[in-house]
């Protein structure tokens, strides 16, 4: 798989969580943002709801990193701060094998305008299969509707995911439609 890359057939500890991201935290990024040519491009977005309320509690769902999917997904450090230069481990669970995708954060978006926008980019690590950076956005727009969207840039990084392309493009949109489903969730009862 590469050097840098974590698979395993048990969770792993968080020791060993701690010392891949230790070793990702020396590594440069692996995606110039902003690049698009050669890569895959997703975007998906879903209206959450309607107001002030729903707003606050989707930019704290993404505080919290409960846009996840829990039962396959997780994020370490649990509850990393939003802030650039942020490393995070994404834990992730898939026919009985974890493996670890290490990602750094880009940007932060927390915008107040006539259109409200809270969310972050992270991009890719040395640590992940694919190489490319994602953006986790809430949006308030002027009719007063509740987004949450996606945006991904990607393309495989290692032989096995190349190998295994549809399979990672399934794992991908799954990703999508689970998170989308997880924000809808941390909103429902406002």
């Amino acid at each position: 798989m590469g050097p840098f890359v974590m698979w395993t057939l048990t969770n792993p500890t968080a020791d060993q969580i701690a010392g891949f991201l230790s070793e990702q935290r020396q590594m440069s990024l692996t995606f110039v943002p902003g690049t698009v040519a050669g890569f895959n491009v997703d975007e998906e977005r879903v209206l959450l709801g309607r107001g002030e309320a729903v707003y606050l509690a989707a930019c704290q769902a993404v505080r919290e990193w409960r846009m996840f999917p829990p039962g396959w997904t997780e994020i370490s450090p649990t509850g990393a701060a939003l802030v650039i230069g942020q490393d995070v481990a994404v834990l992730a669970r898939v026919f009985g094998v974890w493996w670890l995708n290490a990602c750094r954060i880009i940007s932060v978006i927390d915008d107040a305008g006539s259109v409200r926008r809270f969310g972050f980019t992270y991009a890719t690590l040395p640590g992940h299969v694919e190489m490319g950076d994602e953006q986790f956005l809430v949006e308030r727009d002027a009719d007063d509707c509740v987004w949450y969207q996606i945006r991904a840039v990607s393309r495989p990084r290692y032989w096995l995911v190349k190998l295994a392309y549809p399979l990672a493009r399934w794992l991908q949109s799954r990703f999508r439609r689970d998170s989308m489903r997880a924000m809808q969730i941390a909103v429902r009862d406002i």
